[in-house]
């Protein structure tokens, strides 16, 4: 065995317990409903830029592009991403502890400026809803 040998076996040990830690703090990411087909529909650098977002979420970090989603109170986020002129929109939850759910993704076709459809927000609203629920059903009783 070289000398540099043993510096490599102690390099690939901190290596793992480094990734077991990222384990033990990275939360599951859940999709609600339809959010995942529809965020694969997105232009790919719009989906890049929203998994990369929804990365940190699950890290415990807030993406800066990451603003609070009103109307549902604390821990809703959406990241919007712009692509030849049409907006993208990713909502999702920080809520729990052990999971970030994404609610619903879409692309903004309001014809009334900024204000996102109404069909939009009840079904952010819907899913958020379902995720408590999906929650405390697979979750809660994890010790």
């Amino acid at each position: 065995m070289r000398a540099h040998d043993g510096l490599r076996v102690g390099l690939d040990e901190h290596i793992c317990l480094y990734i077991k830690c990222l384990m033990l703090i990275e939360k599951v990411l859940e999709w609600s409903g339809a959010a995942r087909r529809d965020l694969m529909d997105f232009p790919v650098g719009v989906r890049r830029a929203v998994g990369y977002a929804l990365g940190v979420a699950q890290m415990g970090g807030k993406h800066p592009a990451a603003k609070p989603w009103k109307g549902e109170g604390a821990g809703v986020f959406e990241v919007v991403e712009s692509d030849e002129g049409n907006a993208y929109r990713a909502v999702y939850t920080v809520r729990f502890a052990k999971a970030v759910y994404v609610l619903h993704c879409f692309q903004k076709k309001s014809p009334s400026g900024i204000r996102t459809s109404k069909g939009d927000v009840d079904l952010i609203h819907q899913r958020l809803r379902a995720a408590k629920q999906h929650y405390v059903e697979n979750y809660d009783q994890e010790s």
